[in-house]
C-alpha cells in the first residue's frame, strides 16, 4: 500500500524549532516532488513548501522562508521540514503529500497523503 507515515510534530514555544518526518512507502520518492502543506482551524489548506524529484529545487511560501528547510534522504525514502524560528501563526496541522517529478501550485494533482501532524507554538 503507498503511504506517508509522518512524526515530529509537537508543542513548541515561540522562537523554537522542530523537524517534520515524512516516510514513504510502497514507492519510491525518486519519482516524485514532495510538498508540506498546512491547515489551521477555520482556514483553508495552504502550501508551505516544495522539493522536486531529484531534490534540487525547492520552493517556500513567502511567510516561511528563511525559517523553514525542506529536504529529502533518498535512502530513507523520506522527505524533511526543518521548521525554525516558529510563531503562533504556524499552529496548524501540517501535512505532507506527493506529485509526479516536479512541484506544482494547488493540492488537485498530489496523489498521496500524509495523516498530518500537529504543530502547536504558543506560550
Amino acid at each position: 500500500q503507498l503511504q506517508f507515515v509522518e512524526s515530529g510534530g509537537g508543542l513548541v514555544q515561540p522562537g523554537g524549532s522542530l523537524r517534520l518526518s515524512c516516510a514513504a512507502s510502497g514507492f519510491s520518492l525518486d519519482y516524485y516532488a514532495i510538498g508540506w502543506f498546512r491547515q489551521a482551524p477555520g482556514k483553508e489548506r495552504e502550501g508551505v513548501s516544495c522539493i522536486d524529484s531529484s531534490g534540487g529545487s525547492t520552493t517556500y511560501a513567502e511567510y516561511v522562508r528563511g525559517r523553514f528547510t525542506i529536504t529529502k534522504d533518498s535512502v530513507k525514502n523520506t522527505v524533511y521540514l526543518q521548521m525554525n524560528n516558529l510563531e503562533p501563526e504556524d499552529t496548524a496541522v501540517y501535512y505532507c503529500a506527493a506529485v509526479r517529478w516536479v512541484c506544482v501550485r494547488g493540492t488537485t494533482d498530489y496523489a498521496y497523503w500524509g495523516q498530518g501532524t500537529q504543530v502547536t507554538v504558543s506560550s
